[in-house]
């Protein structure tokens, strides 16, 4: 894979590449396929230590930045975005939120597990008629005796069908709009949780969105994630670092593109042909420092909200132009199936939507712009 500059990730790189190459590269067609991951393969995501990159040591995480993760989130893309999408949702927005905002007694009873694991992480926050609105959710809290009782409906959400443990969001009066939700620590398999249908998709084919019924789902008191009322500042700080997660994963599914395109070129040296792959070089560069750029700026501790959007937005087009431009180099043997560049523009096709669509990040953009015109990340 092309790697211009220094890669403060490097070693953590080579390992995940090692990785992709003998255990999913192999399966990745498969996976395709039949829309499944193998549960073996993410035992051994497990075993390797990759669930557990940037988890507290303390709970059986291992040291990570965010450049590391990125790194393995965009070789593990490379390979099967599928696989990656599993893992970066499984970290940044179910794991993550726990090691940042769960007490201690939380932090010991769940981050173990999702460590090893033993436990596949999900977030449950969209709804059918909650999707980039997140504040309109509609599924109801309600506090008893025994913790709180959950009702509503989920749609479009990774990981759930297989997931130990989902972060599950609900309002305890729509009317309040952000100041009445919460977050609350589900374990999978709870009475009333209902996995109702399991979406067949365009892409990342491999990788569960599904849909949930919650009727009377009953936690105890100590299910709740931070305070009452302080849910969405959950979810949106979750949903900023799974950002630069997700852009890895595009940039991930833009180089395998490259690679395949640059393949094809050979087979038929032709000039339009040569500039496709100059153009898809330049996309590609340009994503790749923008979502290492968001990577440095999170560990150093700054505000990378900013940097999380323009990184997810550039490599999210990046993915799909070059996969589209892919098809054309390979002319027939691009839109056969089972055949890589087909499946890398359908994965590709997918990342402009989840984790806040396009238009999302271009609202976040323009409103950061707007509130302080002089000021731009480098």
């Amino acid at each position: 894979m092309t790697d211009d500059g220094a890669d403060s990730a490097e070693p953590v790189r080579r390992s995940a590449r090692a990785f992709a190459d003998r255990v999913i590269r192999p399966r990745a067609t498969e996976i395709d396929r039949v829309d499944r991951i193998p549960d073996e393969l993410l035992r051994d995501l497990g075993r390797e230590g990759f669930l557990s990159l940037g988890l507290p040591e303390s709970f059986g995480g291992q040291p990570a930045s965010t450049a590391d993760l990125s790194a393995v989130l965009e070789e593990f893309s490379h390979a099967s975005a599928a696989v990656a999408v599993t893992v970066a949702v499984h970290l940044s927005v179910c794991a993550f939120p726990i090691a940042r905002w769960g007490t201690p007694a939380q932090q010991s009873t769940w981050i173990p597990a999702l460590a090893r694991g033993e436990r596949i992480g999900a977030f449950a926050l969209t709804e059918p008629g909650a999707g980039s609105d997140t504040a309109s959710l509609r599924t109801r809290y309600t506090a008893n005796a025994a913790g709180y009782a959950l009702d509503g409906s989920k749609t479009f959400i990774s990981n759930a069908a297989s997931a130990g443990l989902l972060l599950v969001f609900a309002t305890r009066d729509p009317s309040l709009r952000s100041k009445g939700i919460s977050a609350f620590l589900v374990p999978g398999g709870t009475p009333g949780l209902v996995v109702s249908q399991r979406f067949e998709k365009l892409g990342l084919r491999g990788s569960e969105t599904t849909e949930l019924h919650l009727d009377g789902v009953q936690v105890p008191p100590a299910a709740l994630l931070a305070s009452e009322g302080e849910g969405l500042h959950v979810a949106l700080g979750a949903l900023a670092g799974g950002r630069v997660g997700i852009a890895s994963c595009a940039l991930g599914v833009a180089q395998a593109a490259f690679d395949e395109m640059q393949r094809n070129a050979h087979v038929d040296d032709q000039e339009w042909k040569r500039v496709a792959l100059a153009r898809a070089y330049s996309e590609l560069a340009a994503a790749r420092l923008l979502v290492r750029a968001a990577a440095r700026r999170k560990d150093a501790g700054e505000p990378f909200d900013r940097d999380a959007s323009v990184a997810k937005l550039v490599a999210s087009r990046a993915a799909v132009s070059i996969a589209s431009a892919g098809v054309d180099v390979a002319g027939m043997a691009g839109v056969l199936e089972g055949g890589a560049a087909g499946r890398l523009l359908r994965d590709a096709r997918v990342f402009p939507i989840v984790e806040g669509t396009s238009e999302i990040q271009e609202r976040i953009l323009a409103r950061g712009l707007l509130e302080s015109p002089g000021s731009q990340s480098a």
